[in-house]
């Protein structure tokens, strides 16, 4: 859902409010909003598209919200409902004296909704969000008392939510209060903030306090109170925010992978801003120079990466022989430069890199280079030694990674080659447009069934410790996510040192299979697709011979109950999509045995986040 910002004070609350969204732009949205109390009553401006519409807009309103002293501020990425003035946040009540911005999901938005209805509300949008402002309107009505409201409200309410709640009955004052989705206080002098990430308030004050799941804060110029949900008053803890960019915040996470598989909604959303807002729409990637008269005598694409980039290219190649029907073969950077590669001016070599400074892979794009062939750089870093290589650049733009084991940088890499996919699809006309809108659209609902995931860990957090002590490990997928099997054991290896292995499941009975015994998990991905039942079949073989089962998987299929020890079910997507969907549990399967291991998560032994020599 993107940025809030929120604020009570003296300055030009406005400002405060928009300079706040502007350092949260990163994330990807498109509209924006502000709800302010000015002469006693609750003003809401918004506006579709960028945070320069709003302002635009606000300058002209000068005049009527100069003595602001409380506001609440947001940027939407849609997900209830298009983008557009209406849909865009805050909401209103019917009374239009409560107003409410929200980061998050309410998955019974529809039950909440229709109950409401019937008692006489009036919804505008198609947002979950509203649900919340007259749920919480209605719960001042009965108790006249706003954070008793809002705490009674949030009872009710599933899923996910970071919500910022003023009331010009309610003098100067904001609620905020937070489950599954990150919120922190700003402290400062004579004045306090609200926001959900670090940028937004930072110019501001360096102290901060840090929300956890169901604290309500009560914000006012002059002083913080901190409730837990039963209304049991806290004694707030301010931490002081460091200046180092790369530190800015683990945001109340344990570790920055944590945070940073949680960060991969919008990772998702900031790389699809501008290039994909409608299914029905081409996908714009203006980077990528390659004309439908290049594309005709390209007769072979070939790939090169290392690591965590060497799976988003072996998913790549699974999407672009779907998609686009040109041979691709991908290789480990690590090898191609030491032997005789047949690569030409009609070669299309891709080279993925995280850093972009990977030394392997950029010595192999420099060897393609030298052979003719156009070369086009996938990375996080547009500045690097890599993307100065390129012919045609697509940046991921997944933001810092500190945690040296990679995880939003991956899903980041795999959205790129889904667009690049799809763009070379379009050029060549290689595919059914329906079938293209069809993936299209499944992209674009990705950030939310990914964030409805992240609210429900608890049963991935028993299954890691089940397995914890255990010293092998099997993950076994077919076709497309044969790549996730690899990377899901990569992330295993990388944090927690259990050996863990990825086979392709047809593969388990010529070899593998004789490990299998009573003290080993196999993991096995059974994603819906066409693979479905042949990997079912698999796992069947390893349960024949006692191996302790573990199944992820969309399905609804009941006969799994009685083949796995543990289900992680995960929200359904199409099966091309699927690697996206089903990499989240692995990585928080890893973070969490690692973590109940008592390893370092985010910095583990030998490893390093570039590697710049062969």
């Amino acid at each position: 859902m993107c940025g809030i910002v929120g604020y009570v004070g003296e300055k030009y609350v406005p400002e405060v409010l928009t300079s706040g969204l502007s350092s949260l732009e990163y994330r990807g949205y498109d509209s924006s909003g502000v709800a302010v109390i000015t002469n006693g009553i609750t003003k809401v401006y918004k506006a579709e598209g960028k945070l320069q519409n709003l302002k635009d807009l606000l300058a002209e309103k000068q005049d009527e919200i100069k003595d602001a002293k409380v506001g609440i501020g947001h940027i939407r990425w849609a997900t209830h409902g298009v983008p557009n003035e209406i849909n865009a946040h805050p909401h209103t009540s019917n009374s239009g004296k409560l107003a409410v911005v929200h980061n998050g999901i309410i998955e019974n938005y529809k039950e909440l909704r229709a109950e409401l209805e019937k008692q006489g509300v009036v919804f505008k949008s198609e947002t979950d969000t509203e649900t919340v402002a007259h749920l919480v309107a209605k719960k001042y009505e009965k108790t006249n008392d706003l954070k008793e409201a809002v705490r009674l409200a949030t009872k009710e309410l599933e899923g996910a939510y970071a919500l910022c709640i003023i009331h010009q009955d309610v003098k100067d004052t904001i609620i905020a209060t937070r489950r599954n989705a990150p919120l922190l206080i700003g402290v400062g002098e004579g004045e306090n903030f609200a926001a959900s990430d670090v940028p937004a308030i930072i110019e501001h004050t360096k102290r901060a306090i840090y929300l956890d799941d169901n604290q309500i804060a009560v914000l006012k110029a002059d002083s913080i109170e901190l409730f837990d949900a039963e209304n049991n008053k806290i004694q707030p803890k301010i931490e002081l925010l460091p200046w180092e960019p790369i530190a800015l915040s683990k945001m109340g996470y344990k570790h920055f992978m944590l945070k940073e598989i949680h960060e991969q909604p919008d990772v998702i959303r900031n790389f699809l801003s501008g290039k994909l807002h409608t299914a029905d729409a081409k996908i714009v990637l203006d980077e990528v120079k390659l004309d439908k008269e290049s594309l005709k005598n390209l007769n072979r694409i070939q790939v090169v990466a290392c690591g965590t980039s060497l799976h988003a290219a072996l998913v790549g190649k699974y999407i672009i022989e779907e998609l686009c029907h040109i041979p691709v073969d991908v290789e480990a950077s690590s090898e191609y430069i030491y032997r005789t590669t047949v690569t030409d001016e009609h070669t299309l070599v891709i080279g993925v890199s995280q850093s972009g400074e990977t030394a392997d892979t950029l010595t192999a794009v420099k060897q393609s280079k030298a052979r003719g062939s156009h070369i086009l750089i996938i990375t996080n870093r547009p500045d690097s030694a890599m993307a100065r290589e390129a012919d045609s650049l697509i940046p991921v733009n997944a933001g810092i990674e500190v945690s040296v084991a990679a995880t939003k940088s991956y899903v980041a890499q795999l959205m790129a080659f889904y667009a690049l996919a799809i763009h070379l699809a379009e050029i060549k006309g290689s595919i059914e447009e329906n079938y293209l809108k069809e993936i299209k659209n499944e992209l674009l609902l990705l950030p939310q069934k990914i964030e409805l995931l992240l609210t429900k860990k608890e049963k991935i957090q028993k299954c890691s410790r089940m397995y914890s002590s255990s010293k092998n490990f099997i993950f076994i997928a077919r076709g497309i996510n044969y790549a996730t099997a690899l990377e899901g054991a990569l992330k295993l290896k990388e944090i927690s040192y259990i050996n863990a292995t990825g086979y392709p499941a047809g593969e388990l009975k010529h070899g593998p299979i004789a490990m299998l015994d009573e003290t080993l998990p196999v993991l096995s991905i059974l994603m819906s697709g066409k693979v479905y039942e042949k990997i079912l079949s698999n796992a069947q073989e390893s349960k024949a011979r006692n191996a302790r089962m573990i199944a992820l998987t969309d399905s609804t299929d009941e006969k799994l109950e009685d083949l796995f020890d543990y289900v992680l079910n995960v929200p359904h997507v199409h099966e091309l999509i699927s690697p996206i969907m089903a990499i989240i549990p692995l990585q928080l399967l890893a973070y969490y045995i690692a973590e109940f291991l008592g390893k370092d998560v985010d910095q583990p032994r030998n490893l390093a986040k570039s590697v710049t020599v062969e």
